[in-house]
């Protein structure tokens, strides 16, 4: 019991604590969707989803994060495993809403962006923890580059344009981190909007384009806006306390789209109002910066590197998913991590928190 509890007081609580405030939230908003529907299957999934990947967490912060690390052929069989199942969407995955997102198993999906995601900051971090004092050789920006674009390729032909950021946000900001020549930054930017303007005119699908074009362009209320109209309605409603849990009208009437993935941060600002807001914001400011502060302490570049990955990915998908509901950036699909409903998003941030923990506990 002692090497128990000493181990317990060696994680960091504060990560903990936020990580289920989130999820309170999350799964407060996913009853009110259920309340409107009469059907509370994903509120007992989404429980069972917590459970799980809390356990996860826990579990994997024993392990010693630094057999990672040291196994470079792991990673790569991780790495080779995660690009197979990417593949193998376009083949066996259901088509839903247009796009071969999820493998279906009973009444469970299974996102392979979710692992890959965790793979990816692991690659990133042992590849550039071997080479930071190399990081002046432009060489080593392409290599990792390709380890990038294999999966984000297979995730852009999905169509997945919300997925694909997320993995070119972690490649980026990690070769920020990493110490990128100044003039090496600025060929990347050149070549990113030459990418993007190619990307427009010869591979984005017309429903993305409309999704673009009726961000910029929002007078289409009953069409393309419709979303973002009510997303709108729904956080202007809830003024300073909220209209009460399961007392949106916008969710309760079925005005609001997804309320319980892309737009529940709408129906938080709906019932829980500005303070409710707050209340979530610091619990999201509480956790990367621990996160940080763990990469700031660590002692070697391996576990800096990871842990500045997570920070990365938790802030690229607050700041993308909140802008979609504020109307400040265009709908691209982007999930709030620990609040939205998913076992695949939900299970994935926790062992990217026992991860975290394990380094935590062995520095």
């Amino acid at each position: 019991m002692s090497v128990l509890s000493t181990h317990f007081k060696k994680l960091d609580w504060g990560i903990i604590i936020s990580a289920l405030m989130l999820v309170a939230f999350g799964l407060s908003s996913i009853y009110s969707y259920s309340l409107a529907k009469s059907d509370f299957l994903n509120l007992e999934k989404q429980i069972v989803f917590f459970i799980v990947g809390f356990g996860l967490m826990l579990l994997i912060s024993f392990f010693d994060y630094r057999l990672l690390r040291n196994n470079s052929h792991l990673i790569l069989v991780l790495y080779g495993l995660c690009l197979i199942l990417l593949a193998g969407l376009h083949f066996f995955a259901p088509v839903i809403r247009g796009t071969r997102g999820w493998y279906k198993v009973g009444l469970l999906s299974l996102d392979p962006i979710e692992p890959t995601k965790i793979v990816l900051i692991i690659l990133l971090a042992k590849y550039f923890s071997m080479r930071h004092v190399e990081m002046y050789k432009f060489r080593h920006i392409i290599f990792s580059g390709i380890y990038i674009f294999l999966p984000a390729f297979l995730i852009f032909i999905k169509p997945d344009l919300g997925g694909t950021m997320i993995l070119v946000s972690v490649w980026l900001g990690t070769l920020l981190i990493s110490g990128i020549k100044i003039n090496h930054f600025l060929i990347l930017s050149l070549c990113f909007i030459l990418l993007v303007t190619f990307s427009w005119h010869f591979l984005l699908k017309d429903y993305q384009k409309d999704r673009v074009i009726s961000f910029i362009f929002p007078y289409d209320v009953l069409g393309g806006s419709w979303s973002q109209t009510q997303t709108k309605i729904a956080i202007g409603s809830g003024q300073i306390f909220g209209e009460g849990l399961g007392q949106g009208s916008q969710i309760q009437y079925g005005f609001l789209p997804e309320p319980h993935t892309d737009f529940i941060f709408s129906v938080i600002a709906e019932e829980w109002g500005l303070l409710g807001v707050l209340v979530l914001f610091l619990a999201y400011i509480n956790l990367v910066w621990r996160v940080l502060k763990i990469a700031i302490d660590s002692q070697s570049n391996f576990p800096r590197l990871f842990a500045s990955g997570f920070a990365i990915i938790l802030i690229a998908q607050f700041v993308i998913n909140i802008g979609m509901n504020l109307s400040m950036l265009p709908v691209v699909g982007i999930y709030l991590p620990f609040v939205s409903y998913g076992g695949s998003g939900l299970i994935g941030s926790f062992v990217s928190l026992g991860i975290i923990q394990s380094i935590k506990t062995r520095r």
